[in-house]
């Protein structure tokens, strides 16, 4: 009995041994944990917040839940930013400095990341926002909890092209970021040959009025095709809008991005409704048993505010918060085993925030999104999911593999693209089918363009509008109605309009009729100005710029044959002429017996061989060696002469400048007289208006003095017309671009401005412009163009050919030096300064040199 009780007795006291021990134990197993504080901010006013702050708290009671033995606890600090970059700022300011944060996640926008990424360079610890981006990122402490956005580009230019389709719209968002993404997407496009022919940019505070007229705008369009990249906020007001215009039927073809159909099961049901048969982009994330876990628990929390979310899933960035949790509990748990190997205190010392850092970038694992990696400061190259919005549910279709740059089919008997000659669709075998008649069936239930054309009593060759009683019809044609129809063909859609006269009235109450809306564009001579374009969108010129001055070619001079040489000029030449007589004459004489003889016979001489040089015909022949030298220069001096006579005898013959006498009239039209006059300095008193070709012609040959006018001033179209008529008594002699043409006007904001520019470009380049103005300012044969325009013509003088009279005067006086040592040598041989020189050689080299 004694031993049974000190076995008892032992027992308990062991057993109360045992249990203070464990409880030591797991006092100091307790204390050996050490907490890591980490910042979360989002906007908690919104549903896209609220997931994320749900998520993310999910994640770290899972995540230890799993590994109960880890020594690192993460504890979360939330900040709302309540929707605004300075709140964002402000609460990771209040995390650095008060709760000592070693790491910030949760940033929403491009301009959150913007705010805090100058601050984690100095605070050095990771940032790991969900804001998307196109560019790599520059920050080494921002993390990106998502691929570039630009990897999708080239998914959806290739869906486009699959279909043939050359045109897109692409509707944005404003936002600076958004702005960075256009050359992306330029060049996604332009690598399969597609064009934007249209950007809308829309303004996340525009209310839905301002919506509703943009994709007023947009029906304008031929193109039928809408890319559409913009927040899910934005983006869900855009398509209710669209569908109230009707702009979701069959002719119609949305894609949307991710950065809207990531989250499409969070919308409103209307919402939903109006993204039936549309192409979305949207994460790949594969179902699974633990997804659906986390799905439930979060329909769970947030009932009470939405009784609807038992039939919504999960957003993505919900999925991608839960998962970059975890990496970053595990990270922490890595840093602080490699403190403990170091034997380091603490968690994070110097340089400890790259040190997580890395060990973020090396954590991988099976998360609700997939094969989950951080790697180069962003998540792994996702794929992307093409899906298509039917009865109110998604249907996959195929998946989009950036990183090979092709589409992988999940199965060809549910999906597949059929091409055949005449239609492309994207068909789905369960009873689904996309009929891409955006770039086929562009006209139909499309009203026509009602477009504006002046009528106006003159110039028609520019604008005819005529009545024709026997068809009944009116009849519209003209240049700028070529010009139009022409650049109509060279779009890359049909477009439909219909010519509409305008009654008479001024060019402003033209465009003031267009910028009611009464009218969508005007066709004619329509002058583009600075102030015009206020009120309407113009397309480039296509006309030339400036206006010109005509005036009437004057045929009565008498001595009209005097006037390619200066009056210096002609007196040089004659001056040279008997110099150069003379000089022949002087050698020539003593040995020569044709300019021997009467003094008035050698007078006669010199005269008349200098004269017959300027047609090579003088007879006389010449034995002197150095006079033949003096010729042959002289020769080509006069042919000189004659050739450049002979040119501006024939330009002045061609187009002869004419002088306005001071205080002549001169005829304008009304825009000319009150735009473009002051530019060439004449004055208001000497302007006279002359609104047609005819009357043009009478003014100029009634002349300033009988009450007509010294010249005309217009621009150059109408000068151009008005010389095909008549092309042989008038001629343009002065031009300057003060104007800038004639040019198509559009709606304020219609982006068909821009379209027939790029139309009205491809023409000039292909040289139908210049066919269709041969076809109309060259019909009666003008031997004026632009090219014999008249330029400031003037008279050559003598600086133009000192030159060549130098040469002829140097050639002159050799030869009169060497004749007078001649002389010299003649009348000195017999002195005794030539006595000791061999005499005959001398004289044989004279004899030589002269004859």
């Amino acid at each position: 009995m004694a031993n049974v009780c000190r076995i008892l007795i032992f027992s308990i006291f062991f057993g109360i041994l045992t249990d203070e021990l464990y409880a030591a134990n797991l006092i100091s197993s307790s204390n050996r944990i050490q907490e890591i504080e980490v910042g979360v901010i989002v906007d908690m006013g919104s549903w896209v917040g609220k997931t994320i702050h749900a998520c993310i708290s999910m994640a770290i009671s899972d995540f230890y839940e799993t590994n109960s033995h880890y020594t690192t606890r993460t504890v979360l600090h939330v900040r709302d930013s309540h929707g605004r970059p300075l709140g964002v700022l402000s609460a990771a300011v209040d995390l650095l400095e008060n709760s000592k944060v070693h790491a910030i996640i949760g940033l929403e926008t491009f301009l959150e990341d913007k705010f805090l990424a100058i601050l984690t360079e100095k605070a050095k610890i990771p940032i790991l926002s969900f804001a998307p981006s196109v560019t790599s990122n520059e920050f080494p402490y921002i993390v990106k909890i998502r691929s570039d956005e630009a990897s999708q580009f080239d998914g959806i230019a290739s869906i486009v092209k699959s279909f043939e389709w050359n045109d897109v719209v692409l509707i944005y968002e404003y936002t600076n970021k958004e702005r960075t993404t256009i050359p992306h997407w330029v060049k996604s496009f332009e690598g399969k040959n597609i064009h934007i022919s249209y950007r809308s940019v829309i303004s996340l505070s525009s209310k839905d009025n301002e919506i509703l007229k943009e994709l007023h705008k947009i029906t304008t369009l031929e193109t039928k095709i809408y890319v559409v990249h913009m927040s899910l906020s934005l983006a869900s007001r855009l398509l209710v809008n669209a569908k109230r215009l009707g702009m979701m039927k069959d002719e119609y073809v949305w894609i949307i991005t991710d950065k809207a159909m990531n989250s499409v099961h969070s919308m409103d049901f209307d919402v939903i409704e109006s993204l039936q048969g549309t192409l979305g982009f949207k994460a790949n994330i594969a179902e699974s048993s633990k997804l659906q876990n986390v799905t439930a628990r979060w329909r769970r929390e947030f009932h009470y505010e939405d009784p609807k979310m038992v039939s919504k899933e999960l957003p993505v960035v919900g999925i991608w918060a839960y998962d970059t949790m975890q990496a970053l509990a595990e990270a922490v748990e890595r840093v602080e085993t490699l403190n403990a190997k170091d034997q380091v205190e603490g968690f994070l010392h110097s340089h400890g925030g790259m040190v997580l850092l890395h060990e973020l970038s090396q954590v991988r694992f099976e998360g609700l999104s997939g094969e989950f990696e951080l790697g180069d400061g962003k998540l792994y190259p996702e794929e992307f999911n093409l899906v298509n919005v039917q009865d109110n549910e998604e249907r996959r279709m195929g998946v989009w593999m950036p990183k090979d740059g092709s589409f992988r089919e999940l199965n060809s008997s549910v999906c597949s693209f059929n091409h055949s000659k005449d239609s492309n669709s994207f068909t789905c075998h369960r009873g689904y089918r996309i009929i891409p008649r955006g770039a086929l069936l562009q006209t139909r239930g499309r009203k026509k363009l009602r477009i504006g054309v002046p009528v106006k009593p003159s110039f028609k060759e520019l604008v005819d509008v005529r009545y024709d009683p026997q068809t009944n019809a009116t009849i519209i044609s003209g240049y700028c109605i070529d010009v139009f129809e022409s650049a109509v063909k060279a779009l890359r859609h049909e477009l439909l309009y219909e010519f509409i006269p305008m009654p008479d009235g001024s060019y402003n109450d033209y465009l003031q009729q267009v910028y009611l809306q009464a009218y969508d564009a005007v066709v004619g001579d329509v002058t583009i100005t600075s102030n015009r374009s206020q009120y309407v969108d113009f397309t480039l010129p296509f006309t030339e710029l400036g206006v010109g001055m005509v005036a009437r070619l004057d045929d009565k001079d008498p001595w009209f044959f005097l006037k390619p040489f200066s009056k210096r000029l002609w007196m040089v030449s004659a001056g040279s002429f008997i110099l150069t007589g003379f000089v022949v004459w002087l050698i020539e004489h003593p040995i020569n017996e044709e300019f021997q003889g009467p003094k008035a016979s050698q007078l006669g001489t010199i005269v008349w061989f200098a004269a017959s040089t300027l047609v090579y015909a003088h007879r006389e022949k010449l034995k002197s060696n150095i006079s033949k030298f003096v010729v042959g220069v002289w020769l080509f001096v006069v042919l000189i002469l004659t050739s450049s006579y002979t040119a501006n005898l024939s330009s002045l013959l061609t187009v002869q400048r004419i002088k306005l006498v001071k205080g002549d009239s001169i005829g304008a039209n009304a825009f000319v007289q009150g735009f473009t006059v002051s530019n060439l300095n004449f004055q208001d008193n000497m302007l006279m208006p002359y609104p047609s070709p005819e009357r043009y012609d009478e003014a100029l040959r009634r002349g300033s003095k009988n009450g007509g006018a010294g010249a005309i001033i217009d621009e150059i179209p109408y000068i151009k017309l008005f010389l095909s008529k008549y092309p042989h008594d008038y001629a343009m002699i002065e031009s300057q671009e003060t104007t800038n043409g004639f040019g198509f006007a559009f709606q304020k904001g219609s982006p068909l401005a821009h379209e027939m520019s790029k139309a009205i470009a491809r023409l000039r380049e292909k040289g139908k412009l210049r066919e269709i103005e041969k076809k109309w300012f060259r019909s009666q044969s003008s031997p004026l163009s632009r090219d014999t325009e008249m330029k400031t013509s003037r008279t050559l003088g003598v600086n133009r050919f000192f030159g060549l009279f130098l040469i002829s005067g140097i050639s002159k006086a050799v030869a009169i030096l060497l004749f007078f040592i001649f002389v010299l040598h003649q009348k000195l041989s017999k002195s005794c300064i030539f006595r000791c020189w061999p005499e005959e050689k001398l004289c044989q080299f004279f004899r030589n040199l002269f004859f």
